[in-house]
């Protein structure tokens, strides 16, 4: 079996080549369809021996991505975006997956972004290894169209393209159109909250999320997800009137959900915080729930964030022993961070 990698890129010199070095020493080919590239991404194309193809863009994402699989000769396809890279060995398991009865390959990508807390990770698992004769649906976030069984595929891929960037210039006006498109779909406006929230536009990302929270079914694969960022969206907008009600329905539903509870912990705080006089006595709660979250520990699940079942929940139970007192506990917990090497705790103990 062949495999060819095929993307869409628009001047995107900067990664381009971290790209196509991780990926070139093991496929058959390179498609790369450019939609108007300005600056040197053709000539590192071509330094990778790349087949390129010119292509107008269209505000269609589903379009480009179907000329481009559309070019591949091999009788499969691995997609990859210019800001991605495979960062782990994993020639022999793309091979052994292809070689086997057809499937829909997911692979797990980690998206590095910026929190309140400094650098985080948050995984999900993306549609990226299939058969070349596969098409896309969708103008933006477009998916796979096939009724072939979705199978994870140990391929880990690196994503830093919003890392400390703003690409929701493009991105926005797309969802918007789209949106008035499908009015009833939670999926595109759960979204467009995550541009907003790139863009740090608090009140939208809140509004967004409110609007795809009400018309989910808790059917959908990304609705942890989605409920997750709508309590951070509470808090980060100050609507924490609305997040109490959330965290009692979700909790059944969300119940091994190390994210789930990690954030419902953050969201009680700022609860307490904002009246303690009347919600003083959900404190112990606080407690609970970071311990629940590490109880459940770290996961596969889509949209997890990195360290919400492990360093980051034994960091912030620790801010929460310190701050009513218990020194001891805190400083067991600000260890065990520690042990992940996670800076703040570090921080911390040094203090202690």
């Amino acid at each position: 079996m062949k495999l060819s990698l095929v993307m869409i890129v628009k001047n995107e010199e900067v990664t381009l080549k971290r790209c196509l070095g991780s990926v070139s020493k093991f496929v058959d080919e390179i498609i790369i369809v450019d939609t108007g590239s300005t600056d040197g991404t053709k000539r590192i194309a071509a330094e990778f021996q790349a087949k390129v193809f010119d292509y107008e863009w269209t505000s269609d994402f589903a379009a480009a991505r179907n000329f481009a699989l559309s070019q591949a000769t091999s009788e499969w396809s691995l997609v990859l975006d210019a800001d991605e890279f495979i960062s782990n060995d994993c020639e022999d398991e793309i091979y052994s997956f292809i070689s086997h009865s057809p499937a829909i390959g997911q692979i797990k990508r980690i998206d590095k972004f910026m929190s309140k807390d400094g650098v985080s990770f948050e995984q999900s698992y993306i549609s990226r290894l299939f058969p070349s004769s596969c098409r896309y649906s969708g103008k933006i976030h477009e998916q796979i169209v096939s009724d072939l069984p979705r199978v994870r595929v140990d391929v880990e891929i690196q994503h830093d393209g919003y890392f400390e960037k703003k690409k929701s210039d493009r991105n926005i006006p797309i969802l918007l159109q789209v949106i008035e498109e499908n009015p009833q779909d939670p999926y595109y406006y759960y979204q467009i909250a995550k541009e907003y929230r790139g863009i740090d536009e608090h009140d939208k990302t809140y509004a967004s999320l409110k609007q795809a929270y009400s018309k989910i079914t808790h059917k959908e694969g990304y609705a942890p997800s989605l409920i997750v960022n709508f309590l951070y969206a509470i808090i980060a907008s100050g609507h924490l009137d609305e997040g109490l009600a959330i965290v009692e329905a979700e909790q059944d539903f969300l119940s091994e959900s190390a994210d789930f509870y990690f954030v419902s912990a953050l969201f009680l705080l700022e609860l307490i915080l904002s009246d303690p006089d009347q919600y003083s006595d959900l404190i112990p709660y606080i407690e609970r729930f970071y311990l629940r979250a590490l109880e459940i520990g770290e996961t596969e699940q889509e949209g997890s964030v990195i360290g919400t079942g492990s360093f980051a929940a034994h960091h912030n139970l620790g801010v929460y022993y310190e701050v009513i007192g218990d020194l001891e506990k805190a400083r067991q917990q600000y260890t065990l961070a520690k042990n992940y090497g996670y800076a703040p705790s570090i921080e911390r103990l040094s203090l202690l």
